[in-house]
């Protein structure tokens, strides 16, 4: 298959790679990356789409998908797929699957979760939103760059998906490193807590695969010095977009606002930026009921 390619970042390299590795011909775009191995970069991203059967597209945020749609849209030939794998909000995703339906294109919003380890492995999960047609004809590549694809619904569908997943992920990693901090307080063992709670009513996926405390439980960025495996600011912008999501749908989310605040804090005004998401254990265990304690 013919394939172009945008945005070609720590999540789109490793994705355009595996494409490529599988024999598909990758023309890839991106201002500032280099190459992924095996393929080939072309002067524009309308240069990437022109002739693809299928155009992927991995960027930042809503108003660069948009622009970037104006500009390979009318580069693409008739028929052929749009599938956009960037994070951004539902709004912004059905206005492109809109604009590439006009045009006489298919196009699905299928964002990712597994980060980068993931897209490097080839085993990210794509939460999809577009027709059936459009799905069924990206659903090969999908297999080749993750191990599971949901059809989450219509245009905008898979985004809605990856708000509410990343939305309970900021929640619940949030209380997996108070309950830590609380524990430390408390004097109670972090390897017994970690052995209570994982198999038990707190079981979750931030406490059993993605543990928080270093030496305890899963091996995870925690014993890397909370290198990121997904950024603190990363987490930050899916949980601003779910609460623009629940704000234009009058949705009543105050866990979702109260983790976007302590995230924002975080990030923007204690250093969080450029560590894992699961740095929030030593903020904790650095604070008291009334704040900071110590230098």
């Amino acid at each position: 298959m013919k394939i172009g390619f945008v945005g070609l970042g720590n999540m789109g390299a490793p994705m355009a790679a595996n494409l490529a590795a599988a024999g598909h011909e990758v023309a890839g775009y991106d201002p500032v990356a280099s190459a992924p191995e095996g393929v080939a970069m072309a002067e524009s991203a309308a240069a990437a789409a022109s002739g693809a059967e299928v155009v992927i597209t991995m960027l930042p945020n809503g108003s660069i998908l948009r622009a970037v749609a104006r500009e390979i849209i009318p580069a693409m030939k008739k028929g052929a797929v749009l599938a956009d794998c960037s994070t951004v909000d539902v709004q912004s995703a059905r206005e492109v699957a809109a604009e590439a339906e006009e045009a006489g294109l298919l196009s699905v919003d299928a964002p990712v979760s597994g980060g980068v380890t993931g897209a490097a492995a080839g085993t990210l999960t794509f939460m999809v939103g577009g027709s059936e047609e459009a799905f069924q004809r990206v659903a090969p590549l999908f297999d080749i760059m993750g191990q599971k694809a949901v059809h989450c619904g219509a245009a905008g569908a898979g985004q809605a998906a990856k708000i509410c997943n990343n939305m309970i992920l900021g929640v619940t990693m949030i209380a997996t490193c108070e309950a830590f901090a609380l524990a430390d307080k408390l004097g109670l063992d972090r390897q017994k807590m970690y052995d209570v709670v994982s198999t038990s009513s707190g079981y979750s996926w931030t406490m059993n695969a993605y543990t928080p405390a270093p030496g305890v439980g899963a091996k995870s960025p925690a014993d890397n010095g909370y290198k990121p495996g997904f950024a603190s600011e990363l987490m930050l912008k899916d949980l601003r977009l779910s609460q623009q999501a629940a704000e234009a749908v009058d949705a009543d989310t105050p866990m979702g606002a109260v983790a976007t605040a302590l995230y924002e804090q975080f990030v923007e005004r204690e250093g969080g930026a450029g560590t894992d998401f699961s740095a929030m254990l030593p903020r904790f265990e650095a604070r008291s009921r009334s704040g900071p304690t110590g230098g």
